[in-house]
């Protein structure tokens, strides 16, 4: 049963545990998940042998940290997961700042104590609570981050403003035995900026006018762009060299890392087949648009950007399906119709911004699925060598069957469809055979129509 009153506290919980600051609780939680070999940051992939031990080394020293990356890099998750480096509860007093029982730091809590004594009231305050986020903007004030007077508080009090229980405190003091995570921190104002050089360096805030100093015990995080935390960017220069760690995030590194992400984060209807070449060229639109000049890469190009694209080539395959009375199986056409969810997530420089974003879009989907074909090595030569000869393939739209019998014209097409597909079943045949199709034309080996196929040098409409 948990105490009440600050006496049943002294009798039934360890007070050593109140002695620790919330740094120390995050590093001996840190300690013991690791001596048990758990998984620090669930749902976090492809960070595990470069941000995450970085992370570790930050915490267990103690300090405060920024997060810098593009967007789309699971920043603000990961600042979010640290939570799970908390105790689940934590007794406080029942005032704004949640005092320790043993060490209040506002007036209200000092009062408290002294009024009540052992029969001070506890309330008790889980881990989410003891997070507190706050989305960096021009407008944030001081008064935001740190508090200001109160006058509508010191009236109903009946008392002046002179009074110190007349402040009303702001994000920081209230994050006070907690986190509070600062998101985009280049976009706070100088003068907000230099307002937390206090609570960086000495571990307490002033606030306005009033002769009061809180020696708060909050874990400062942020997270910020890369562009902007420069010296030329928006950044003070002092609140810098202040931040424990300065630690980078980056995208996936590999297919598979990114494959993990999407698969965790889209909303795929279990009834949806997505093959394997179908969700690794989802991932690898993305590869293309971070390596795609007309891209503009300081922006960077968001996780986001797959995750979204592969709901619309599920909702894509299920809406054909729907109609024509099919199973529903993601095909190399669906990422066409999938374009808006690219169009959307791209920054353009001035020459991609020139030829549109739909047709930057359309040619990172292509090369998307000549960076995955030569995965699966299939066998192309003849398929090449019939289009070569002046050959047309063009593709019924409705029925599957038909187009399986147009694409049994064209010599060995079906052949390597079936040595990436381990089902026999049309659809996926279909998906495959388009599959090769599609890569072949990524590789500049075919050039492709709305619905046909021909050689390369006969139509040479492509490129980058």
């Amino acid at each position: 049963m948990k105490a009440k009153t600050l006496g049943e506290l002294r009798r039934t919980y360890p007070l050593g545990k109140l002695k620790r600051t919330v740094k120390d609780e995050a590093r001996e939680n840190l300690k013991e998940k690791l001596r048990k070999g758990e998984r620090l940051f669930p749902g976090i992939h492809g960070y595990e042998d470069t941000v995450i031990p970085a992370l570790v080394q930050a915490i267990l020293a103690k300090q405060n940290f920024i997060l810098l990356g593009t967007r789309g890099q699971a920043k603000s998750r990961i600042l979010r997961s640290l939570v799970n480096l908390l105790d689940e509860e934590i007794p406080a007093l029942a005032t704004e700042l949640r005092d320790n029982p043993l060490r209040p730091i506002s007036p209200e809590g000092k009062r408290l104590l002294e009024e009540a004594k052992d029969e001070a009231p506890i309330v008790w305050i889980t881990r989410e609570e003891r997070y507190v986020e706050k989305l960096a903007t021009p407008d944030t004030t001081v008064a935001d981050l740190l508090g200001d007077m109160d006058p509508i508080k010191a009236a109903r009090k009946g008392t002046g403003m002179a009074d110190l229980e007349s402040i009303h405190f702001g994000l920081l003091p209230r994050a006070n035995r907690g986190i509070f995570a600062v998101n985009e921190l280049a976009d706070l104002a100088p003068k907000v900026q230099v307002a937390l050089f206090n609570i960086l360096e000495e571990g307490d805030v002033q606030i306005r006018g009033y002769p009061i100093r809180l020696p708060l015990d909050v874990w400062l995080v942020f997270t910020a762009n890369p562009q902007d935390y420069t010296a030329r960017g928006r950044i003070v220069t002092p609140l810098k060299d202040r931040i424990g760690s300065e630690i980078r995030t980056h995208y996936p590194k590999t297919l598979e890392e990114g494959l993990r992400i999407s698969a965790q984060e889209a909303y795929v209807p279990e009834e949806v087949v997505l093959p394997e070449w179908i969700r690794l060229s989802v991932e690898a639109v993305a590869f293309a648009a971070r390596e795609d000049r007309r891209v503009d890469q300081t922006a960077g190009v968001s996780q986001r950007l797959s995750i979204s694209l592969l709901e619309v080539v599920a909702a894509s395959a299920e809406r054909r399906a729907l109609i024509q009375g099919t199973r529903p199986v993601a095909r190399p056409l669906d990422l066409y119709a999938g374009l808006p969810a690219i169009t959307g997530k791209l920054e353009l420089e001035y020459e991609g911004e020139l030829q549109g974003a739909e047709k930057v879009a359309r040619d990172l989907v292509q090369r998307a699925f000549g960076m995955v074909l030569p995965r699966y090595r299939p066998r192309t030569d003849t398929i090449v060598a019939y289009f070569e000869e002046g050959n047309l393939l063009t593709l019924p739209e409705g029925s599957v069957e038909e187009a399986l019998n147009a694409m049994e014209e064209v010599p060995g097409l079906l052949e390597a469809a079936r040595s990436l597909a381990e089902s026999q079943e049309s659809e996926v045949l279909l998906s495959a055979a388009e599959f090769v199709l599609e890569g072949l034309v990524g590789r500049r080996k075919l050039a492709r129509g709305e619905m046909s196929y021909q050689a390369a040098e006969r139509t040479r409409s492509y490129g980058n």
